[in-house]
Parts: C-alpha cells; sequence; structure tokens
C-alpha cells in the first residue's frame, strides 16, 4: 500500500474512532513527508477532522490548501458548505 493510502486508511480508522485529535496530529504527521503525493486528499481530512471539533478557521484552512493542490477535490464542496453555515449563523447575529 502506497504511503498516502495508508495515512488516509489510519486517519479515516481513528477518526470513526471518534480520536479526533489523535487523527489532526496523525495527518500532521503525515503531512510533513515531502515525497508524499496525493497531498490534498490529507489536507481534505484535516479539514474534516477540524469540523468535527467545530474548529471552522483550521477547517477552512485545511480545504483551502486542499483545493490550492487540486481544484477537483471534495474539500470544494466541503468549504462551501462551511461558508454557508457560518453566512448563515451571521446573518442571525443582526436579528438579534
Amino acid at each position: 500500500m502506497h504511503k498516502t493510502e495508508e495515512s488516509v486508511k489510519k486517519a479515516k480508522e481513528l477518526m470513526e474512532a471518534g480520536k479526533i485529535t489523535e487523527a489532526i496530529r496523525h495527518l500532521d504527521e503525515s503531512l510533513c513527508v515531502p515525497e508524499l503525493s496525493q497531498a490534498d486528499e490529507l489536507y481534505y481530512l484535516r479539514g474534516n477532522a477540524y469540523r468535527k471539533q467545530g474548529n471552522w478557521q483550521m477547517a477552512l484552512n485545511s480545504y483551502l490548501e486542499a483545493i490550492a493542490l487540486n481544484p477537483e477535490s471534495p474539500a470544494v464542496q466541503a468549504r462551501a458548505m462551511i461558508m454557508d453555515i457560518l453566512e448563515f449563523y451571521n446573518k442571525d447575529m443582526y436579528n438579534q
């Protein structure tokens, strides 16, 4: 199995087990390997992990990294979803 595939598999397993912080740590370590291909998928998964923690800014940053590497990444839709959520919450602030 390719290093990227191993990293993706482990990150997904950690996230499914509810070990979000551990998944983020694993993804950060994996992204430090310069010869890793398909890093966009790792950034996308890291964005998902941060989203699960409610850390919107870090999720958006990770999604943007994924999009920069691969404009066809599913991070495009994930980022749009977060932006919609944040815009919805911000609009509600005006109604208080």
